[in-house]
């Protein structure tokens, strides 16, 4: 039998990128080694199982050496050399790795958000891949969070102004055109600054 003519058309590919490069000085050691890398292992999940590939790691303050953190199978690790100067250079090294791969949407995750699941980066990509701007970004209680899904065509003028710890938002903050996604019905998206036991 024929194959249909009518078979849906593969969403365009979008690269997970999980940002981990800090040294975590609040939690008392690099977010990606928190809780036995069951954190970096949870952000690596819930991109891929919501439809990211390739998934992209940026390491920082472990060190260039790829043994230096315990990543799943299939995972490209990338290492932001100028990391310690902030969230925008771990932003800048995902997003050049990204730039080498076919992937047309980066969505950007930091490895703090473990309650972030596959449903949250599906229903973002989605958005994100439907919209003229081809920009969107989750929600959480009114509050802006992650991931942010960031098309292609942004990725060059996104890295040009993401300095210090700003990360995408210097660039996200001068547009009108970027979609956000509820998703209180699927996860908190609070990130985790301290140890469960460490008094604030």
């Amino acid at each position: 039998m024929a194959a249909s003519d009518s078979s849906p058309t593969a969403a365009p590919p979008c690269a997970g990128i999980v940002l981990a490069a800090g040294a975590g000085t609040r939690y008392g050691m690099p977010k990606a080694l928190a809780e036995g890398g069951s954190w970096l292992r949870a952000a690596v999940t819930a991109l891929r199982d919501g439809g990211c590939a390739p998934i992209i790691v940026v390491l920082g303050a472990t060190g260039p050496a790829p043994d230096a953190v315990a990543l799943p199978d299939g995972v490209r690790a990338v290492w932001a050399a100028d990391w310690a100067t902030g969230m925008g250079a771990s932003l800048r090294a995902g997003l050049r790795a990204a730039a080498e791969t076919a992937a047309e949407y980066a969505a950007i995750m930091p490895v703090d958000t473990p309650d972030i699941g596959a449903e949250v980066i599906a229903r973002v990509r989605a958005a994100a891949i439907a919209a003229p701007s081809g920009l969107a970004r989750a929600v959480f209680q009114n509050t802006p969070g992650h991931p942010v899904v960031i098309e292609h065509r942004h990725w060059r003028a996104v890295c040009a102004v993401a300095v210090g710890d700003s990360g995408a938002r210097t660039y996200l903050s001068g547009r009108n055109d970027m979609v956000c996604v509820t998703c209180d019905d699927l996860a908190t998206g609070s990130d985790r600054d301290y140890p469960a036991t460490t008094a604030r």
